[in-house]
């Protein structure tokens, strides 16, 4: 039954969608649902009293554990206020394993302190046995000079040729802040951060289900990676722009057989399990020590897909190698954009209608 519902977008209310997928059928869900902040969207009203919100919440986060497998992970994004009491529901029938925390700096906001990140809550369906791959991402240097930022002192010959392994503090990716890299949905995840949490979860042909899937970012880099995907869309227009989006969408985020994360012409987030087998495409400085001032270099760029960005004005997508936005259309985004509250701070996917309880 679920082979029907892979690799495609619906419409329609979560919650009745959620019905179509059977128990323990799911590699890994994610959600990123609307904050409840009182934003200004077409499709739903963001401004549920409080307890109406978590009530509606639960709803949903109760089918993503129920359909994801006994081996898989659930993931949800919001900011710490919710976040909290996500966890104290999930806590009943799933197993924490970590709080992410992803750069988001924000304007300054009023006399406490300054909201700076978001959060991922990591849940795993089972105690044991699931799907966990640890991850590498390049080391911090200098933007300048290129020297490493972190002080190894004599360590230097023992560092790992590509960078260290990933914490649950995630300071390399941030909020998409420059229109020409948004969609016209308000709220937009970094697609390499969904990359991150699909390589660090999954296995090729495994399966991504998001119940808020927007304009399809999730299901891209679930395409892109060589996962299979699932989507739930309320908005009509959204699901029409994600299609456009995925028919763009090529399985070609790898090198010879392994899958990894590009972001910028470069190799943003791989399995520290395939370093073995990736190391071959690099050249590796020599004596190691000079990592300090060198990187780690792939040997032929040729190799990086091109990530084909595409944008989006009007509903239509746009090449952005062969076209460009006018400066007048590129202005009412800005503005839209800066409507936005919570200091500005964007995420993706908030655009599932919360259903009347």
């Amino acid at each position: 039954m679920i082979d029907k519902f892979i690799n495609k977008i619906y419409q329609g209310d979560c919650l009745e969608l959620f019905k179509n997928i059977l128990d323990n059928s799911i590699d890994i869900t994610f959600a990123d649902p609307p904050f409840n902040l009182k934003k200004n969207y077409t499709s739903y009203d963001d401004s549920l009293e409080f307890q109406e919100y978590l009530n509606w919440c639960e709803k949903w986060i109760f089918e993503m554990v129920r359909v994801t497998k006994p081996t898989g992970s659930i993931f949800l994004h919001n900011i710490p206020k919710w976040l909290t009491y996500y966890a104290t529901y999930l806590n009943k029938f799933a197993h924490f394993k970590h709080w992410i925390s992803w750069d988001a700096p924000t304007a300054p906001m009023g006399k406490s302190l300054q909201p700076a990140h978001y959060g991922i809550l990591f849940y795993t369906k089972k105690e044991k046995g699931a799907k966990i791959y640890e991850l590498r991402h390049p080391h911090k240097r200098d933007r300048k000079q290129g020297y490493l930022l972190k002080d190894y002192g004599g360590k230097k010959d023992g560092l790992h040729p590509f960078g260290p392994l990933i914490s649950d503090v995630w300071t390399d990716i941030h909020r998409i802040k420059h229109n020409t890299k948004r969609n016209p949905h308000p709220c937009q995840l970094p697609i390499h951060l969904m990359d991150r949490l699909i390589l660090m979860t999954t296995e090729q042909n495994d399966i991504v289900l998001d119940p808020f899937s927007g304009t399809g970012t999730t299901a891209i880099s679930a395409k892109r990676l060589g996962r299979r995907y699932i989507g739930f869309e309320l908005d009509n227009n959204y699901v029409e722009i994600s299609e456009q989006r995925l028919s763009k969408t090529l399985p070609n985020f790898k090198l010879g057989e392994n899958w990894v994360s590009f972001y910028l012409n470069d190799i943003v987030t791989i399995k520290d399990i395939d370093w073995n087998e990736l190391k071959q495409y690099f050249i590796i400085p020599e004596p190691l020590r000079t990592i300090d001032y060198e990187r780690a270099r792939i040997k032929d760029k040729k190799l990086i897909p091109s990530e084909s960005e595409v944008l989006i004005d009007n509903n239509k997508i746009i090449n952005k190698k062969s076209n460009k936005i006018s400066k007048e259309k590129d202005n009412i985004l800005f503005k839209e954009f800066e409507q936005l509250i919570f200091s500005g701070n964007v995420q993706s996917s908030m655009s599932a209608v919360q259903p009347k309880l």
